[in-house]
């Protein structure tokens, strides 16, 4: 058993920063994200042994968390919960204190438009880097099927953006990184 979980433990160590950050994009904010982690690492320890072949450990964990995500959105107590940074927005609009929380604010809108497993799939593909034959062996579903349902994604999220404002074509979500941009409604414009 303790080889086991040495032998789990350094599996995780090289995917949980990622990992960890993508609980907290699929949540929305830092304390559900580390739940849902933390979550998923017990149910992961606890069915290790089930695991056939280590070289498929990320993609199993990352289905663990996306299975994890998606329990907590079909429990009773979520839907009963509001978030009260979404209260106090809606009560208090005013004059907003930065462009990024304008743009992550956005986002997090255009997100309420996809289901759990679209988020999922948007999220890994868009700001973790995987590639469409890693979402494809993920999910189950052929490469032509994930590229479609991407795209179908973007689409939902950018009519929830324009729906959100007429006025504006292009909404660019700046990450860390320049090449990280999103375009998520209209074409990106190069700077």
């Amino acid at each position: 058993m303790n080889d086991s979980k040495e032998k789990f433990w350094s599996l995780v160590e090289p995917e949980q920063k990622k990992a960890q950050a993508f609980c907290r994009k699929l949540k929305g904010n830092r304390d559900d994200g580390d739940d849902l982690f933390q979550d998923a690492l017990v149910t992961a320890l606890v069915k290790f042994d089930t695991l056939r072949d280590e070289a498929l450990f990320k993609p199993w964990l990352y289905r663990i968390i996306i299975n994890k995500y998606k329990n907590r959105l079909r429990s009773h107590w979520f839907k009963k919960t509001t978030r009260l940074t979404k209260t106090i927005e809606q009560s208090h609009p005013g004059i907003d204190p930065s462009p990024m929380y304008t743009a992550r604010r956005r986002l997090e809108a255009a997100f309420e438009a996809l289901n759990s497993e679209e988020r999922a799939m948007v999220s890994l593909f868009e700001l973790e880097g995987w590639n469409i034959a890693e979402l494809a062996n993920l999910f189950g579903k052929k490469e032509g099927a994930v590229k479609v349902k991407l795209s179908r994604c973007r689409k939902k999220m950018r009519h929830r953006l324009m729906k959100m404002n007429h006025s504006q074509k292009t909404e660019t979500v700046k990450t860390q990184k320049p090449k990280d941009e999103i375009c998520v409604a209209g074409k990106l414009s190069k700077n």
